[in-house]
């Protein structure tokens, strides 16, 4: 982990530059906020979005994130000028990693759903957040680019993202060809998972959101964290780890309240 228990919990002490932070009811909502860059991820706007989630990862009282963003393109992947060493003033007090950010490990590492709210394009190194959602809702407006064979490079981490989730022959001709996908054909691949009319995306991601909330936090974080265990630990370990990460599911509060909710024929009070 990149940054400790202790120093995420303290997030309503600093200052966002590129991000808007907002909690309510058990759900983080992380906005990108840099629209006149194209929301493109530069160092800091890194630094906060791997801030934030490490907070939700601690917190028990988190049980789901959204990521939206404001402006007419989603993400448009990294700030190449910036991380070719162009300095930027900032209000950003987030303190800084305790280690290098990858951003495909921080959305790994979460243990939380994550919500991709994609109202608009999306851009090469921004497939590391919608790969690394567990849901994406998107618009007819959004469409997804892998441009950087066009630039003399190629999309590395996103290639390893995008096979976590899609075959290999796709995600190659995705990368080689810098395909642009619909949202209606990001869908039928599985980039996306639902596509809805643009009136319809805040409703539709609070009703995801809350069908989520009506199941066990605890058995949700646990079976991510189960998840993300199983990209690390040999085939040979897979069950007897997956039999150990039962048991941990089994000690926990909302296991019982499951079990006796089901007893007492009676909707179940998580507590996460």
């Amino acid at each position: 982990m990149l940054y400790t228990s202790e120093q995420s919990l303290k997030i309503k002490q600093h200052t966002f530059a590129h991000l808007l932070v907002e909690e309510d009811n058990h759900l983080l909502t992380l906005t990108l906020n840099r629209p006149e860059k194209k929301n493109a991820l530069n160092p800091i706007l890194f630094k906060e979005i791997t801030y934030a989630l490490h907070y939700a990862h601690y917190n028990r009282n988190i049980w789901a994130v959204v990521i939206a963003a404001k402006g007419d393109v989603f993400c448009a992947g990294a700030d190449l000028k910036a991380f070719a060493g162009t300095s930027e003033q900032t209000t950003s007090s987030v303190p800084e990693p305790n280690g290098e950010v990858v951003m495909g490990e921080v959305f790994y590492s979460l243990h939380k759903p994550c919500i991709a709210k994609v109202h608009a394009p999306v851009y090469a190194g921004g497939f590391l957040i919608t790969c690394g959602c567990t849901h994406v809702v998107a618009t007819p407006n959004a469409s997804f680019s892998l441009p950087e064979v066009k630039r003399g490079l190629y999309p590395f981490q996103v290639m390893y993202s995008m096979l976590q989730i899609i075959p290999a022959r796709t995600v190659l001709d995705f990368c080689i060809r810098a395909k642009i996908a619909t949202a209606t054909e990001a869908e039928k691949i599985g980039l996306v998972t639902k596509v809805v009319d643009a009136n319809k995306l805040d409703a539709e991601v609070q009703a995801l959101v809350d069908d989520i909330f009506e199941y066990s936090p605890s058995a949700i974080r646990l079976g991510l964290e189960a998840f993300d265990d199983l990209r690390k630990i040999p085939s040979s370990e897979a069950h007897s780890h997956m039999k150990q990460m039962l048991g941990e599911a089994l000690q926990t509060e909302d296991a019982a309240e499951g079990l006796q909710a089901f007893v007492e024929k009676r909707k179940p009070v998580w507590k996460g």
